[in-house]
């Protein structure tokens, strides 16, 4: 493997460790600004973006990370049976928490890097930073697809059916542009407070009605015999719960010390992974297999239109942050080392407005397109999340540590690890494309552009 990029930066050798342990010396100073960061000198700066603390971006990434990934884990282990579930909610919250937090080695190996693109930069040049950065841009904008079918589903719960569903997406699509409006991570962060706040409490809110409700003969397995479609599409919705690295770059870049994240990422993954079993076991403990997904949607008639108005503001808000992280990702690219990256003027605001009004209207075409809420997830999960939260994650540990992969026993350990990781993502990215497309092909349910009532 090849790195491009400014050679100044770029470390490489036996003594890989030591290097390492210089260049992030070099790189920060007091302030943890980096002496080539995305968004140059601020110190002028009318807008500033390395402003968040640790905390702050953990919440952030809980906020993005724990939203509809909740949704779709009940009905994933309904699928696969209570033992298999676990084991695969807790190995995949494993893998992604290493992965991430190669992530954020590579950022302070590279300060540079703002965006999966710049990182396909340094590792295969203008192919490389293209073919990684539309993949980033595709993904984001398969998610916030994913949150605008979502507010649909959801305004058809509470309403029952009130409006034509196209409606309710176009009024999701409005809300999350101007949610998306601002232009520094640290402005959304406070509505990401809320969000967390309301998809914990819409959980718990859910689990406790599903519990009062649930009959005495419910039937729970420990394992379960499906097909193989049935059973790795819920593989990939599980998946699905793991998918933010993608906005990993973008979170670094605005933190004041990026030498924090790994205390960020260790919030973001006990938090999440502990949700997401409680949730997942206690929902499919009293539901049983026909669980619904999203799972609020089991709450039954009442308490489920409860659930889903107190979800309003996940579905919104971890939109918008997949939204911005979008935006952000093309704004930089435009305005990268110009004054207009820190200027309120009307070129930049502009730009950015047209940017998030552009991506917002596409996401809502796809979401219209694929109107299916497991369908659309284990789309996004197969054909985007197995390369950004796992396979490029193996390949930067891999070029990073390029000539010593078998220096050492921990070494030839890492490599081993990163290897299977890679090969994981490839399994991911095969299977779960041709499972999610006959699902999308054979689901009578998928009728896109349609009025009728899609919840569940």
């Amino acid at each position: 493997m090849t790195l491009h990029g400014n050679p100044e930066s770029i470390h490489n050798g036996p003594n890989y460790d030591d290097q390492f342990a210089d260049v992030e010396k070099k790189e920060y100073g007091e302030d943890a600004a980096p002496t080539n960061d995305p968004f140059g000198s601020e110190e002028c700066g009318e807008v500033k973006y390395r402003v968040m603390s640790w905390w702050q971006c953990g919440m952030l990434m809980i906020a993005e990370n724990m939203s509809l990934g909740i949704l779709s884990l009940p009905s994933a282990m309904a699928t696969l049976g209570l033992v298999p579930g676990v084991i695969i909610l807790i190995g995949m919250s494993g893998i992604s928490w290493y992965t991430g937090y190669i992530i954020g080695q590579f950022k302070l190996r590279f300060p540079q890097t703002h965006s999966m693109g710049d990182a396909g930069e340094l590792i295969m040049g203008r192919f490389g930073r293209e073919l990684m950065g539309t993949g980033q841009l595709l993904l984001l904008i398969f998610l916030m697809a994913s949150h605008i079918l979502t507010f649909s589903v959801l305004f058809n719960t509470i309403t029952g059916h009130g409006a034509c569903t196209i409606v309710f997406a176009v009024i999701g699509m409005i809300i999350s542009f101007i949610g998306a409006l601002p232009r520094t991570m640290n402005k959304v962060y406070w509505m990401s407070v809320a969000s967390c706040i309301s998809i914990i409490t819409a959980t718990i809110v859910t689990m406790i009605s599903i519990g009062v409700q649930a009959p005495d003969d419910v039937q729970v397995d420990a394992t379960r015999e499906v097909t193989f479609q049935d059973a790795f599409l819920a593989v990939t919705n599980i998946i699905f719960a793991y998918i933010t690295h993608v906005a990993f770059f973008g979170l670094i870049s605005e933190m004041r010390d990026p030498r924090e994240f790994p205390k960020s990422l260790t919030m973001l993954q006990v938090v999440d992974t502990s949700m997401y079993v409680v949730t997942a076991i206690v929902a499919y403990r009293y539901a049983g297999p026909d669980v619904a997904s999203p799972a609020l949607s089991s709450a039954g008639p009442v308490m489920k239109k409860v659930a889903y108005g107190i979800a309003i503001p996940t579905v919104i808000i971890a939109g918008v942050i997949y939204g911005h992280v979008a935006c952000k990702y093309i704004y930089v690219r435009i305005f990268r080392g110009t004054d207009h990256m820190h200027q309120k003027s009307f070129l930049a605001v502009g730009t950015w407005i047209g940017i998030a009004l552009a991506l917002w209207v596409i996401a809502w075409v796809i979401a219209e397109s694929i109107p299916v809420f497991n369908d659309l997830l284990s789309l996004i999960s197969a054909l985007f999340g197995s390369w950004f939260s796992y396979g490029f994650p193996a390949i930067f540990w891999l070029v990073m540590n390029k000539g010593v992969w078998f220096s050492s026993s921990r070494k030839i350990f890492l490599t081993i690890v990163n290897v299977i990781i890679l090969g994981i993502a490839c399994a991911i990215c095969g299977l779960g494309l041709y499972v999610s497309g006959k699902s999308i092909h054979d689901n009578s349910s998928s009728n896109s552009w349609t009025c009728a009532n899609n919840a569940v």
